[in-house]
């Protein structure tokens, strides 16, 4: 539909614009690494919705949910956009609980350490790392895969543009260039998301034509008590909730907002608004099943409304993937330099605060490679997702346990945790095998590390109970080196 040129020109400009919004608002209110990593007590209510949601609505919600349609019909839809607002709902009292014991914190990971030691902390870590940096690899994938649909452009080109760009402003202004940023593109993504669905309305022909088919075709898809929908609708809610409370650009909010009402209005309202863009990007998969079944299900969206798209809808599909992809992308950015800093802090206690903040930018960028290569391959963005979910399923427990009681430990919560990841993963589906064991592998790995935390709780002797009230005095702020 464009040509290759037209296409990286369009790339190029919008990545470059959203860039240097950020730069140029980061250079204005840059502050130390404290402000760099968690911008603590600066958002309102307003400030925090905005960013919720914008970094709630990545690329993917342009691939996913129509391709979850395709097999789990509206019963799946409706769970897919449930699901994406739960995490944000779990996270209201899990922050008020994290903000009241460590007001001072800055990551999940601070409450790892000094509420179970090494061990675990070391096993959640590599889960929040592995979840984000596949979070951030199916984003630039879904992306590059926009793309192709546009003009004939490599994956890894258009990977490493958008990378590139988003790394620019978020490792040089941190959280707040993110959060600014994630203003400016929700102001372009919801008009454009609303312009693609009249297209998407008039191409189908409007609801009728699709019901129509549906009905003669898979009747079963719009059938709310059909079983393989339940079920699909059930995974994709516990497979969200339970990974979007482990995302350390949600805990960077939670301490962001200006207080604790506005970080409960910010996160209520935040994950409020999510279900209707993700509920009717979902039906996008039913009108593809309706009237252009067969081929890939994965771009289901785009196979119905590619027949209708004017050129300057073409065109402007390019600011929104990007606003779509650089919303989320630099919040999982923002996120992992931030638990670089506050851990490579802790290794070297001595380090200067400017000497933490390179270390940080670098490694974000010595990551963002294996992250190009992935997106370069094109792999599933919706399996990429559940493999990562299924590891945050499984450590749910064992670790937001222990903001309640104090008589959980490292101990249990490592064992109950491998416990969990060794049930889901015997029954989770290899790549190109049918999903149809999804629910079981993801209770398995929610559930059984609650049943083995009760069995060692009666088998191991007791314990001297943790007191909570120490974890304030855990954490230090990173502009202040430790002295000798």
């Amino acid at each position: 539909m464009l040509s290759t040129s037209s296409a990286l020109f369009w790339l190029v400009f919008f990545s470059a614009g959203f860039a240097l919004a950020g730069m140029a608002y980061a250079r204005r209110v840059r502050g130390d690494l404290e402000d760099f990593i968690v911008a603590r007590n600066s958002q309102g209510s307003v400030a925090t919705v905005l960013t919720l949601l914008a970094s709630s609505l990545g690329a993917w919600i342009l691939l996913s949910p129509p391709q979850a349609a395709t097999w789990g019909g509206l019963a799946a839809v409706i769970g897919y956009a449930l699901g994406a607002m739960s995490p944000r709902l779990a996270m209201i009292p899990l922050g008020q609980r994290m903000r009241e014991l460590m007001p001072r914190g800055h990551s999940l990971t601070e409450f790892l350490m000094a509420r179970y030691g090494r061990p675990m902390y070391a096993l959640a870590l590599l889960i929040m790392l592995f979840y984000m940096f596949i979070a951030m690899a199916a984003e630039i994938t879904a992306i590059a895969m926009l793309v192709t649909l546009l003009a004939p452009v490599p994956l890894w080109l258009t990977a490493a543009i958008v990378l590139g760009f988003t790394l620019l402003y978020t490792a040089y202004g941190g959280l707040r260039a993110s959060i600014f940023t994630d203003k400016v593109q929700i102001v372009i993504i919801v008009p454009l998301l609303l312009a693609l669905v009249a297209i998407g309305w008039h191409a189908a022909g409007g609801a009728r034509p699709v019901i129509e088919g549906l009905q003669q075709k898979a009747p079963q898809l719009l059938d709310l008590t059909d079983p393989v929908g339940i079920k699909a609708g059930l995974t994709f809610f516990v497979a969200i909730l339970l990974t979007g409370i482990f995302h350390q650009g949600n805990w960077q909010r939670i301490y962001s907002a200006r207080s604790i009402g506005d970080m409960r209005r910010g996160f209520l309202l935040g994950g409020v608004l999510v279900v209707p863009f993700i509920f009717v990007m979902g039906l996008f998969g039913l009108a593809y099943v309706a009237l252009a079944p067969g081929g890939d299900s994965s771009v289901a969206l785009f196979s119905v409304v590619m027949p209708s798209l004017p050129v300057w809808m073409a065109v402007a599909l390019i600011p929104l993937g990007l606003a779509l992809v650089m919303s989320s992308a630099d919040t999982t950015i923002s996120a992992v330099s931030c638990i670089i800093a506050v851990d490579v802090g802790r290794l070297l206690p001595r380090a200067r605060p400017a000497t933490l903040m390179r270390l940080a930018r670098w490694l974000i960028l010595l990551l963002a490679v294996p992250v190009m290569v992935v997106a370069a391959q094109g792999y599933s963005v919706l399996y990429l997702f559940l493999l990562a979910d299924l590891l945050c399923a499984a450590a749910a427990f064992p670790v937001f346990f222990g903001l309640y009681s104090r008589g959980h430990d490292g101990f249990d919560a490592t064992v109950a945790t491998l416990a969990g990841l060794a049930a889901g993963l015997l029954v989770f589906p290899r790549p190109g095998q049918p999903m149809d064991h999804l629910l079981e592998a993801f209770l398995l790995a929610a559930l059984v590390p609650a049943l083995v935390v009760g069995l060692l709780r009666l088998l191991r002797p007791r314990r001297t109970p943790f007191e909570l009230q120490s974890l304030a005095a855990s954490v230090r702020r990173l502009d202040q080196p430790q002295a000798d």
